[in-house]
């Protein structure tokens, strides 16, 4: 299923910002557990613009839209993924283990 998602990047000079339709369609390849390294190779940008799509700074909405058009596409793919929003695990330790002392 994820195969389209694997193609040659552009070249350098090709490079040009990700558009809404991009954002969607990165939203889709998280739900086809597309690698990270594979959508950033695909689409030539830094793993940060990603991270910004998942957590839907840049682009809100869209993660709603790749829902509905995941739901089309593949039909059978639902139940298999976690809809839900992309959270972010800090390394940090967690102030409240202190209190355990």
């Amino acid at each position: 299923m994820a195969i389209a998602f694997l193609v040659e990047p552009p070249p350098a000079l090709a490079r040009r910002p990700l558009t809404e339709a991009d954002a969607v369609d990165i939203w889709i390849a998280r739900f086809l557990r597309v690698r990270p390294k594979d959508l950033v190779r695909r689409y030539a940008c830094d793993p940060r613009r990603l991270y910004e799509i998942w957590e839907e700074t840049r682009f809100p909405g869209t993660r709603a839209t790749a829902l509905a058009l995941l739901s089309e596409r593949y039909p059978s793919a639902s139940g298999r993924f976690d809809p839900g929003p992309h959270r972010r695990i800090s390394n940090e330790p967690d102030p409240r283990q202190m209190s355990l002392f």
